[in-house]
C-alpha cells in the first residue's frame, strides 16, 4: 500500500481485524484507480454520538494527486446493518469507490474529443470502374472506392459532390474510408 492511511477511532478501541480490513479496502481502491495520496477513516462508535443510536458511523476522505477529494460520511439512518462495524466499512469504501468511479468517467469524458472529418469535393467519378477522387481542403487528391460510400450498395455520388471522408495511407497514395454525401452541391 503506497496510500498515507490514518485512521481515527472514537469510542472503540482499534483491533488488528478492523485495520486489516480498512487497509485491505485503501489497497483495493488503489489497484483500481492508482495512486491515492492520503486516506483519512473515521469510525464512531454507536452512542458516541446522539444521532446514531446502536449504529457504526465510518467516514472515508480521500485526497487525489490532482488535488481533488472524496468524501464520504454520514451512515444512513435506521438500518439495522449499521450496528456490524465490518458493513459499516465496507460500505463506506463502496460508497467511495462509486464516486471515484463518477470522477474517473468525468475526466475521461473530458479527455475524449473527436475531430471532424475533413470535407472535401468529388473532382472525378468513373462510375463503370467505381472510383473516383475527392480534392482535400488543403488542395491534394485522394482515391476513393465506391465500396467506401456510404449510400448503399449503388452509391448516389457525382462530380461536385460535398462528402466528409477518412483519409488513410493506401498502396498506391492516400485513399479515402467511410466516404459520406453531404448533399447535392455541383460544381458549375
Amino acid at each position: 500500500m503506497q496510500t498515507a492511511l490514518k485512521m481515527d477511532y472514537h469510542g472503540l478501541e482499534p483491533t488488528e481485524a478492523l485495520d486489516r480490513a480498512i487497509t485491505e479496502q485503501v489497497t483495493a481502491l488503489e489497484q483500481v484507480f492508482g495512486r491515492i495520496t492520503a486516506c483519512h477513516v473515521g469510525l464512531r462508535a454507536p452512542g458516541h454520538h446522539h444521532r446514531t443510536g446502536g449504529l457504526f458511523e465510518v467516514s472515508v476522505h480521500l485526497t487525489l494527486p490532482d488535488g481533488r477529494e472524496v468524501n464520504v460520511g454520514r451512515t444512513p439512518r435506521q438500518d439495522e446493518r449499521y450496528a456490524n462495524i465490518l458493513f459499516a466499512v465496507n460500505d463506506a469504501f463502496r460508497r467511495a469507490r462509486r464516486q471515484l468511479q463518477d470522477k474517473v468517467r468525468r475526466l475521461q469524458s473530458q479527455v475524449k474529443t473527436h475531430e471532424a472529418q475533413p470535407v472535401g469535393t468529388v473532382v472525378r467519378f468513373d462510375r463503370k470502374a467505381g472510383f473516383g477522387f475527392i480534392q482535400a481542403p488543403d488542395g491534394h487528391e485522394i482515391y476513393f472506392h465506391k465500396n467506401s460510400v456510404i449510400d448503399g450498395p449503388r452509391p448516389k455520388i457525382a462530380e461536385g459532390d460535398h462528402v466528409t471522408f477518412a483519409e488513410e495511407a493506401g498502396e498506391k497514395g492516400p485513399q479515402a474510408s467511410t466516404v459520406r454525401v453531404l448533399g447535392k452541391h455541383r460544381l458549375r
